[in-house]
């Protein structure tokens, strides 16, 4: 229990680490630079250290200190329910950070600049990690610094059925994640976090489930077992197929390609205006205005009767 406490321990200072640094990068520099630049480095930084720490208790946990999926998925969701109220618009993820690219929410120079500081994160929390694993507070961190030059692939079936697990969970989280694009964060953190630890869970056995790329380099890239083209097709091409897919599929059609929506159709928010009659109709008002004088008319029709019999008498 001593040493799930301090993998705990380790994953709330990771987290207020990087809140520290966000802090500092908001309060010096412009909003467009702190979104591009700080904002993406502590997020990834965060994310990739925080998994690395969850996917050590994934492989030792269990023969190391009795930790089964079901510890390892409650802090998979919790961890990704922090990340959610936390990442301050940041993503991440090459894909999500694509998928603005084609939704034309993010320019050509904003994308570039968030995926080579994504990547820079991801080494940034390598170090960072491993670094805290060399102080071997616990068995785990013992056992895997022993491991640590010789880790498992997290790839344990063919590219094939490899590709096709990240595409589909990549397609999955996508379609959610643009579906309650504007929903309420209170709302949606939650809802993410418990996708992803769905999908990570179902995906395990085969890819870990990572559907994204930085994850995927940080963690098995480097893992002997497949070569990192094997690896590039399943974990960068699956996430972008998927990716695409429902970026596709949501949509209709793909903004920063084509205008065209070839799924549905959009109807017309103005309604064309109706053809003007000749004839002219009168209001009720009108009417009874028009009638008013005739009927004032009679008395004096009357008062002439009487003044010709006057007359004639």
């Amino acid at each position: 229990m001593a040493g799930l406490n301090l993998v705990v321990g380790f994953l709330v200072s990771v987290i207020g680490f990087s809140q520290l640094i966000r802090w500092i990068g908001k309060k010096f520099l412009p909003g467009r630079i702190y979104r591009c630049t700080v904002s993406e480095f502590a997020s990834t930084l965060q994310l990739c250290a925080t998994y690395m720490e969850i996917r050590m208790l994934v492989e030792i946990g269990m023969w190391g200190g009795g930790f089964g999926p079901d510890v390892v998925s409650t802090l998979l969701f919790l961890l990704f329910l922090a990340h959610g109220f936390t990442f301050n618009g940041a993503s991440a993820n090459p894909s999500v950070s694509l998928q603005e690219f084609l939704l034309n929410d993010s320019s050509f120079i904003d994308t570039g600049l968030k995926l080579v500081v994504q990547f820079g994160g991801i080494e940034a929390a390598r170090l960072l990690t491993r670094q805290y694993w060399r102080l071997e507070l616990t068995q785990f961190h013992t056992i895997q610094m022993m491991m640590l030059d010789d880790c498992s692939s997290s790839l344990q079936t063919t590219v094939a059925q490899g590709i096709f697990v990240e595409a589909l969970s990549a397609f999955c989280y996508h379609i959610i994640l643009l579906r309650f694009q504007k929903t309420r964060m209170i709302y949606r953190a939650p809802l993410l976090a418990l996708t992803v630890t769905l999908l990570a869970y179902a995906g395990g056995p085969y890819t870990a489930g990572y559907f994204n790329p930085v994850l995927a380099y940080a963690l098995t890239f480097s893992c002997p077992g497949k070569t990192w083209q094997e690896y590039s097709i399943v974990y960068i091409a699956g996430a972008l197929i998927g990716m695409l897919l429902a970026l596709f599929l949501y949509n209709g059609n793909i903004p920063r390609l084509f205008q065209k929506n070839f799924l549905y159709n959009q109807k017309s928010k103005f309604r064309t205006p109706k053809a003007k009659t000749s004839k002219k109709v009168q209001s009720p008002v009108s009417k009874k205005v028009q009638s008013a004088p005739k009927v004032a008319e009679k008395p004096a029709e009357t008062k002439g009767k009487k003044a010709a019999k006057e007359k004639s008498s």
